[in-house]
């Protein structure tokens, strides 16, 4: 009886625990596992839009995107697998045996689609899309694919795309980055990434208990990136990169009153065609080179600055009037300072400021430098924008810097002495400057007196983003030292002594500096900076060789490059 009683309250436990099971599960949670169920019979295939465009300020587009295909395959039985590799080795003219070698490799599961060929031209895939009437199972994927008409030119400035690396997918995946993503890297391309990327849409179907295809449901087309207009000039640019040829080096070209840049070169280039291609050889290649052909010398790169920095020096000491512009030195080729000898490149007799400048004489600026001192020359520097990022918008800009003797006392735990002043004040020892800052100095003397913040991208999306107005910066040096440094620089070139008279030729007129920067054990590195034409400057512009020789060497570069853009119509 009692046993009786023990199997009737079982059976009784194990129906009541039956029911409230199938309630739980048909009632409490019924929408959700329909939910579930309805994502296991739907897959989707997704499909990426256009990233946006890029053109220059003229609306050339220097960046596009070119369409191509892609073959895919929704696993099937092995019979219909082997008609569709069998039809698309004859239209693709592929062996049978790649084809399954890529299916084998890109094969994940039976619900996920398998791709068979990459970058197919429309003709095949047409070939292949009329085959889907009989083999539903194909997929013949649009791929649109970064394009670049003008082959390198720009490359650093525009950077390269690639599938995202662990590094910027662990930094970007809050923002909706995923694995396999392709986005941008270096140049307008890393900094603009986010509006140029564009939307996924894609295809959804229906498959069965097993994956197998049964029918599409739907398609969302998917979104374009947005384009980005810059303030580059490709005439100029090109003019630029053509003038460096395979020499290490940088041009910068910009507006002096607005800080738009007209031009960045850099050499050694690359082309960013092979990162689209997934070229590994010539990717390798790339980064291989010791040449670092992947770094933007402009802003990347630091090096002394030599003579193109006593335009600074000559600011600090007219300003806080340790010399006038009558203030005149003897320069007999050298200068005894503390234990050492301090040479000049030439003997140039008596000098004064205006003469200093028009010779580049060391001498001259070695004794200037000991009466400004060295800590009014390191704070002129940084009212010049040395020793800081220049708030350009590309990625990667070195800061460059100046040394100072509270710097060297706190760091480096030694008393600086003369003969680091007088290294300082003709732009050597511990200075470091990028060609982007050199030009910023020099705009300060084209348009007045205003350090201005340079800028690539003028619009995004047809939205202007140049607000200018809001990015410069006035020094408050008085108008008497502007305007005799800018006679200085001016008799640089126009002097039938000065170290730039290899430009006084040119139909429009030109002012500036050169500069030969000591970089033992090479040769020295090549400076010119300057801007024109010389009463109205709408240009401002350094040119910069890596162990170029002296400076003379960069100013005839800079010639090439005026003269060619006198020549199409450009100043």
């Amino acid at each position: 009886m009692m046993r009786a009683k023990i199997l009737i309250w079982a059976v009784t436990a194990a129906l009541v625990f039956l029911v409230f099971g199938l309630l739980n599960l048909e009632v409490i949670q019924g929408r959700r596992y329909q939910e579930l169920g309805n994502k296991n019979c739907v897959r989707l295939v997704s499909q990426n839009g256009s990233r946006g465009r890029i053109l220059d300020y003229a609306g050339n587009v220097i960046v596009d995107n070119e369409l191509s295909y892609d073959l895919m395959i929704l696993s099937q039985d092995a019979i219909q697998q082997e008609k569709i590799i069998l039809n698309a080795s004859r239209i693709l003219g592929k062996s049978v045996k790649d084809l399954k070698s890529a299916y084998k490799s890109n094969y994940i599961s039976s619900s996920v689609p398998v791709t068979l060929a990459r970058n197919i031209g429309a003709k095949d895939a047409i070939s292949l899309a009329e085959l889907k009437v009989d083999l539903p199972a194909i997929i013949v994927q649009p791929n649109p694919l970064r394009h670049y008409p003008y082959g390198k030119l720009a490359a650093h400035l525009l950077g390269y795309v690639s599938e995202i690396d662990r590094w910027r997918l662990t930094k970007l995946e809050d923002y909706g980055y995923k694995t396999k993503d392709i986005v941008g890297f270096g140049g307008v391309e890393e900094k603009y990434d986010y509006y140029l990327r564009q939307e996924e849409g894609g295809l959804s179907f229906e498959v069965d208990h097993r994956g197998r295809f049964i029918r599409t449901l739907g398609f969302q087309p998917p979104l374009n990136g947005k384009d980005i207009q810059l303030s580059l000039g490709i005439k100029i640019q090109k003019i630029a990169e053509d003038a460096l040829s395979e020499r290490r080096g940088a041009v910068v070209i910009m507006d002096p009153c607005t800080g738009e840049i007209f031009a960045m070169a850099s050499s050694p280039g690359f082309n960013p065609a092979v990162f689209t291609e997934k070229d590994n050889a010539r990717i390798s290649e790339i980064f291989d080179n010791s040449n670092s052909s992947l770094v933007n010398r402009a802003i990347s790169f630091t090096y002394p600055a030599g003579s193109v920095f006593k335009v600074v020096v000559a600011a600090a000491a007219l300003e806080n009037k340790k010399i006038n512009q009558n203030t005149s030195f003897l320069c007999q080729g050298s200068a005894l300072i503390g234990k050492g000898e301090f040479k000049c490149w030439s003997t140039h007799g008596v000098q004064n400021l205006l003469a200093a400048l028009t010779h580049s004489c060391n001498v001259f600026f070695y004794k200037t430098g000991l009466l400004t001192g060295a800590q009014a020359i390191h704070d002129y520097a940084l009212r010049f924008g040395f020793s800081k990022k220049s708030s350009f918008e590309l990625p990667y800009e070195s800061p460059g810097f100046i040394p100072s003797p509270i710097w060297r006392k706190i760091n480096k735990f030694k008393s600086w002495f003369d003969g680091d002043t007088a290294n300082l004040s003709i732009g050597q020892g511990d200075v470091l400057v990028t060609p982007l800052q050199v030009t910023r100095m020099m705009a300060v003397f084209a348009n007045g007196g205003y350090l201005v913040t340079p800028y690539i991208v003028k619009s995004i999306g047809g939205r202007d983003i140049s607000l200018y107005q809001e990015k410069s910066e006035k020094l408050n040096l008085k108008k008497e030292t502007i305007d005799f440094i800018k006679e200085g620089l001016r008799s640089v070139v126009s002097g039938s002594t000065g170290t730039g008279n290899v430009l006084a030729g040119l139909s429009v007129s030109v002012a500036g500096k050169t500069g030969t920067a000591q970089a033992p054990p090479g040769q020295p590195h090549a400076w010119f900076s300057g801007f024109f034409p010389y009463k109205n400057p709408k240009f401002v512009i350094c040119v910069f060789l890596e162990h170029g020789g002296p400076g003379y060497i960069s100013c005839v570069t800079a010639k090439q490059i005026i003269e060619e853009m006198i020549n199409q119509g450009l100043v």
